[in-house]
């Protein structure tokens, strides 16, 4: 098996049949033997159906049938537990990432690299907020952990068997793909490319989603907020000793002793929302601590055809 396209699938059911197309197309022009892995993540539409369809008609095309919705990391996960082939893509089915980049990625992967990303140039139709903060994020990432992951690169990339069967032994439950490949190493690089719009339906993608994978992110590959949480302790601490400071040299020398109601309220109410700020950030690293060690599957497959 020459490659492998790992395809996440959550209700894309109109799309499914033109990514079909075209990328057949690109694979037959390429004359790879190749293997379209669809991973249905619990769809509430056709989805299912369409790719049951394909499959019948096309033995390239295998399945994996989750009993519901896990997300879109472990999805891939399951793909790459699954797949076969030498090199292995990863795409989303909506069609933002044009399969006609596929060769591009191989030919790169051809040269000698494990791993070669696509880095998004422009990304039509998209809003500015989620532009700016998809922007912000990437960049926010990569000044916090100590590995270098490319900026404005998603999941759309083509990596070496080699790297999947590292990411295989991987058993962490809260998965950030393109960090922990950014982890393992090995040879690169990225090729350049214009993201398309939405072909058809909606984005899975809510704000809720984006913002737990941003926090998987960087609880997975940064300690710098446990950090930032002792050093903004020890700065507290330093105001509150001048504070006091200031408290006895208005009642002793100043003799000025109206009751500090204000400042002591301040006092309490900073105090209490760095506390909690701080409980919020341990646990958040204990939450995922407590995931791993349920050893609780990752995903539950209903149905297959592998």
């Amino acid at each position: 098996m020459d490659i492998s396209v790992i395809i996440p699938v959550y209700n894309e059911e109109e799309n499914l049949p033109v990514l079909y197309e075209r990328l057949k197309k690109v694979l037959h022009d390429q004359k790879l033997q190749h293997e379209l892995l669809f991973v249905n993540d619990g769809s509430q539409d056709a989805s299912l159906e369409r790719i049951h369809a394909l499959a019948a008609r096309d033995p390239a095309v295998k399945y994996i049938d989750f009993s519901r919705n896990f997300g879109h990391q472990i999805a891939v996960t399951a793909g790459l537990e699954s797949c076969r082939g030498k090199a292995v893509v990863i795409m989303d089915a909506d069609l933002q990432d044009p399969p006609e980049v596929v060769p591009e990625l191989y030919a790169k992967w051809k040269e000698g690299y494990e791993v070669v990303a696509a880095r998004r140039r422009a990304r039509q139709g998209e809003s500015v907020f989620k532009r700016s903060t998809a922007a912000l994020f990437y960049r926010l990432l990569s000044r916090l952990t100590s590995v270098q992951i490319p900026v404005d690169t998603g999941d759309f990339r083509i990596i070496d068997r080699r790297v999947v069967e590292v990411l295989r032994r991987m058993p962490e439950s809260h998965k950030f793909l393109r960090g922990q490949i950014a982890w393992i190493g090995f040879r690169q690089t990225t090729i350049e490319y214009d993201r398309a719009e939405r072909l058809a339906g909606q984005t899975g993608y809510t704000f809720r989603k984006m913002l737990r994978l941003a926090l998987d992110g960087i609880t997975g590959f940064s300690d710098l907020p446990l950090k930032a949480v002792t050093y903004f302790g020890i700065l507290v601490t330093v105001f509150a000793f001048f504070m006091t400071l200031y408290v006895l040299y208005s009642r002793y020398i100043l003799e000025d002793y109206v009751q500090g109601w204000s400042s002591l309220m301040i006092s309490v109410l900073f105090l209490g929302g760095v506390q909690m700020i701080a409980i919020g950030i341990i646990g958040e690293y204990l939450s995922r601590m407590n995931d791993d060690v349920r050893k609780r599957p990752l995903y539950i497959v209903r149905d297959t055809n592998l």
